[in-house]
């Protein structure tokens, strides 16, 4: 059993608890945030009373993040680190996690390059998300760093490829990749849920894929554990549209559906799924790469030496981070104007939104070769 997927102690168990709002209290450190505790009890056990769920009903979109604190996952990279400049140059605190302490050292290095404003808060945390202490742990340091009961803001953005078949990879790497990219989104939303719930507004941010509604990447290469999770992220967060309006309407969320972003995915998910944190494939991965490229059509594929498989991995990650056709930066903005506008559903790309239209209009031919390659034409994918 996976570690994420472990039987979650129920907060339902515990004691009614009295509410008190003291949402004009200074946001400053409670001890043990015991408020945020209490209320995540009282919410489990129905003592929520009605100036809670009252609380945000009436309320305009988050407009503004200059002085609020947003929670950023898989921040030392892509879309994450993006996020993170982006929001402090807005005047945004910013606390974000990531497997690499090196990769979030440079995100706070291009944040800081700006010069901060008096006060304004950057802490990095390191943190496996799909593993429920390391989340636990992020958020009491957020509390103490940041000086804070609160949160605001709450991007699930880790993510990694990898483990696409049931024949070809190991069970280990298939639920590697299920549990970071959905036991990460599930695991962060209880995590900070409570810190979420204490602030006068929130919004919670949980990054699909267009693979939350088209599982394929192509016809030559399986594509099942990053699917499975993107469409679980997707539900999920449908569903909790109408779970916080009924129990915390201040609190909004959004689901967002990028297509081919510019990112070091494809480097990075193979560093995570190895645990050497090389470069380099080993030797299995050089034989299924050749497999999956002989598959692919390549020519030849089966007699290229293993160092020509090396190189032909190299490219294929140097062309998913610089050949995309939507940037990191330009996702990132795409994805925080759609917050302040307060869009459940933010695709992000416009092959995302060519993508939606075919399957929405063609659904029984979605996964069929004519489908797909006449979609890859349309919008330039070289991914399968």
């Amino acid at each position: 059993m996976s570690h994420f997927t472990r039987p979650a102690r129920s907060i339902a168990r515990s004691p009614p608890a009295e509410i008190t709002d003291d949402e004009d209290a200074p946001h400053g450190f409670y001890p043990r945030m015991s408020r945020c505790y209490s209320f995540a009890r009282a919410a489990a056990s129905g003592a929520v009373t009605k100036k809670h769920t009252d609380k945000g009903r009436d309320r305009s979109p988050m407009k503004d993040f200059a002085g609020k604190i947003a929670v950023i996952t898989g921040g030392g990279t892509g879309m994450g680190r993006e996020l993170a400049r982006q929001l402090v140059a807005e005047g945004c605190n910013v606390a974000m996690c990531d497997v690499s302490e090196a990769a979030m050292a440079e995100t706070k290095r291009l944040c800081e390059a700006e010069k901060l404003p008096q006060g304004l808060r950057v802490t990095t945390h390191v943190a496996d998300v799909a593993i429920e202490d390391h989340l636990k742990r992020f958020r009491d340091e957020i509390a103490e760093q940041q000086q804070t009961d609160r949160i605001h803001l709450l991007f699930n953005n880790a993510g990694i490829g990898g483990g696409g078949s049931l024949f070809t990879n190991t069970r280990e790497q298939w639920e590697r990749t299920f549990n970071i990219c959905w036991g990460g989104v599930y695991l962060g939303v209880r995590t900070f849920l409570p810190m979420l719930v204490a602030a006068d507004e929130a919004h919670i941010v949980n990054t699909a894929s267009v693979n939350g509604f088209w599982a394929s990447i192509g016809m030559g290469q399986a594509h099942t554990a990053y699917s499975a999770a993107k469409f679980a992220v997707k539900g999920f967060t449908e569903a909790l549209i109408n779970d916080l309006r009924l129990h915390a309407p201040h609190v909004k969320c959004s689901v967002v559906m990028p297509g081919h972003i510019g990112t070091s995915i494809v480097a990075n998910s193979r560093k995570v799924q190895s645990g050497d944190g090389s470069e380099r494939l080993n030797a299995d991965e050089v034989a299924l790469t050749r497999k999956r490229m002989a598959a692919a059509g390549v020519p030849d594929a089966d007699k290229m030496s293993d160092e020509d498989i090396q190189a032909a991995f190299a490219e294929r990650a140097r062309s998913f981070l610089e050949d995309a056709p939507t940037t990191a930066a330009q996702a990132a903005k795409i994805i925080l104007d759609g917050v302040k506008a307060e869009r459940w559903r933010i695709l992000v790309g416009e092959d995302a939104k060519r993508l939606d239209e075919r399957v929405r209009a063609t659904p029984e031919q979605a996964y069929d070769r004519a489908f797909y390659e006449s979609f890859t034409q349309e919008v330039g994918w070289r991914l399968g």
